[in-house]
């Protein structure tokens, strides 16, 4: 489903701005068009975040990105778990967070308990005094289909270095392909 339309009009005073969304009709969109103005309604304020739209990787994508970290980890006498975290190392997302001294363990348990591919490393001592740097990755339980393709084809280079029998490129854009159909 397409918008069919975006408007922006700015007002004389140019201190605020109307955008007018025209989307396809669903049962789901007039629930939450509801929902919004209920909230207007009672005098409170929105926060709207409108980004380009990107589809979920599928679990078909993440189950073979783990049968391959499990062949991979055969090979070289590891585990999947270790291959999965190095991947995402690689090539996954992440953000640098300053963290209070004193809260940098609880920090990372906290960001660690969210699931397997979320890591943290202490880098060193921030520019802000009393803090210390941290690079936290995030898990692929949230990536989109593009940063789900980067870490499968990194994980497909792996393997294939290893002589480790892999889709054909014909595969995996089928395998692609079904990410925004889940």
């Amino acid at each position: 489903m397409k918008a069919s339309s975006i408007k922006i009009q700015y007002p004389e005073d140019f201190n605020s701005m109307e955008i007018v969304l025209t989307t396809p009709k669903s049962q789901q969109t007039i629930q939450e068009v509801i929902k919004l103005k209920e909230i207007i309604e009672k005098g409170k304020l929105l926060s709207v975040d409108i980004k380009q739209y990107r589809k979920r990787r599928s679990l078909d994508a993440n189950a073979y990105c783990f049968v391959l970290c499990q062949k991979i980890a055969e090979v070289v006498g590891s585990t999947k778990e270790y291959v999965y975290k190095q991947a995402i190392k690689q090539v996954g997302q992440f953000e640098i967070v300053p963290i209070k001294d004193e809260a940098v363990e609880k920090w990372i348990q906290a960001w660690e308990s969210r699931g397997l591919g979320w890591q943290t490393e202490i880098m060193g001592d921030s520019k802000i005094e009393g803090y210390t740097n941290t690079i936290n990755y995030y898990g692929s339980s949230v990536y989109d289909t593009k940063e789900m393709s980067l870490l499968l084809e990194e994980i497909v280079s792996q393997a294939k270095e290893l002589g480790i029998d892999t889709m054909t490129d014909r595969e995996k854009l089928a395998l692609l392909e079904k990410w925004g159909k889940e």
